[in-house]
């Protein structure tokens, strides 16, 4: 019997697990070659995973709302015509292509696989773990759980959320009780374990609460959106930057935005992509090697929903206003049904975050996000009629008087909104 392993794919360049939303085929089942099975929740949409071959899908199917580590095997599928045999637990991680199934006959019982313990201190060079720690700390692993990382399979039941004692090394327990770090605050690695690195990376990296010391709590999983913001948010503390404000006259723009039933978002993004033309700095971010010039301009718009911000990209923004209308439409459609592709919202060479909706906050600051050099705040109207914006800048691409002439030729265009509609 050829069985043919279904593989939980990796659905963006961020993502390190994926939740099953709910499969849509149940064991038994007749599957075709590109027919979705499952419906899968990653750290920014929910995707779907089709069949990689005809036939019929078989067991175990991975637990549904349980984090799987991605290239992890979900479920298996068996050649149509073939009588049904029974299914060893899929192994996070198998080879999506498998052949013949073994026979009890002709191999023996696999010897379920024993972790190796962490080598003690003194075996274990200190160059060798502060190096993996600054790596932890570089990957935000030194910051609070953001998901469930233990791999399932086996008929083994998920890992309770906020343990100490599961999956953690000895080394990494007596690291933890020296150095005064709680273990339930650190989020485990794709194998589900704690590592003395990861310890380490802690004690070196940004302070933990000592939720130890306070009153009985609970650590409540975050969704894949909410725990892919902060990782992302946690990134950027190196980032060095500044904010300059502006105050701007934008009553003109909202009467045209009304007149031609546009979004006011849309047009602040289409001025903010033609002045990037004019200051192209603001369209380039820092590498170790030196600035990367895009040669295109790609505006992402925060947009807030119940799970979480979400950043859908319009892609070269400096295009006819009637085209990002119709890109613009079908991307918050696919927002609100948790459909953007990873194509949709990776990848921005800009940011725009509009809270103007909300009377009373006359002035914010946004994060400028790990690729980007600036990212615009954009406030409400104030008690003065002004609309304050500010610039959020990585120093080490713009300084301040740049800042102040991008928001200078930023002004120029918004107070003449009919140079944005064509």
């Amino acid at each position: 019997m050829t069985r043919t392993a279904v593989i939980l794919p990796v659905l963006s360049d961020t993502m390190q697990t994926g939740r099953i939303a709910r499969w849509l085929k149940q064991p038994g089942d007749a599957v075709k070659a590109g027919e979705v099975l499952a419906e899968v929740e990653s750290d920014k949409a929910i995707m779907d995973v089709e069949a990689y071959a005809d036939g019929v899908l078989a067991g175990p199917l991975a637990p549904v709302d349980s984090d799987i580590p991605v290239k992890s095997t979900i479920a298996w599928i068996d050649d149509a015509g073939s009588a049904p045999a029974p299914h060893e637990p899929a192994q996070p991680g198998a080879h999506p292509s498998q052949t013949e199934a073994p026979s009890p006959e002709s191999n023996p019982a696999p010897t379920p696989s024993v972790p190796q313990p962490e080598p003690h201190a003194d075996s274990f060079p200190a160059s060798a773990v502060l190096d993996a720690a600054l790596a932890a700390r570089s990957q935000g692993n030194a910051g609070p759980p953001q998901v469930s990382l233990t791999p399932w399979g086996g008929g083994s039941a998920s890992r309770p959320w906020g343990r100490t004692t599961v999956g953690a090394s000895p080394f990494a327990r007596g690291l933890a009780a020296e150095l005064d770090i709680d273990l339930a605050l650190l989020r485990p690695d794709a194998q589900g374990r704690i590592t003395a690195a990861q310890v380490l990376a802690a004690a070196i990296g940004p302070q933990l609460p000592h939720l130890q010391l306070g009153p009985v709590h609970r650590i409540e999983r975050p969704s894949s959106l909410k725990a892919a913001m902060a990782e992302n948010m946690q990134r950027t503390v190196h980032t060095p930057t500044f904010h300059v404000t502006t105050a701007v006259d934008l009553q003109a723009l909202h009467a045209a935005a009304q007149q031609a039933h546009r979004s006011v978002s849309l047009l602040l993004a289409r001025a903010c992509a033609l002045t990037l033309q004019k200051h192209p700095d603001f369209n380039a971010c820092w590498t170790p090697g030196g600035l990367a010039r895009r040669e295109t301009i790609d505006i992402a718009i925060a947009v807030d929903t119940a799970d979480g911000l979400m950043t859908p990209v319009l892609r070269n923004a400096v295009r006819a206003l009637s085209e990002l209308d119709e890109d613009w439409r079908a991307l918050r459609e696919k927002v609100a049904r948790r459909r953007l592709a990873p194509a949709d919202d990776t990848r921005a060479t800009f940011y725009l975050s509009n809270l103007g909706m909300f009377a009373g906050v006359e002035q914010f600051d946004a994060i400028v996000p790990l690729g980007a050099a600036a990212i615009l705040a954009v406030a409400a109207p104030a008690r003065d009629g002004l609309t304050r914006l500010t610039l959020t800048c990585d120093h080490r691409v713009v300084a301040g008087a740049d800042a102040a002439r991008f928001l200078a030729t930023l002004d120029e265009l918004l107070r003449a909104p009919e140079g944005l509609m064509a």
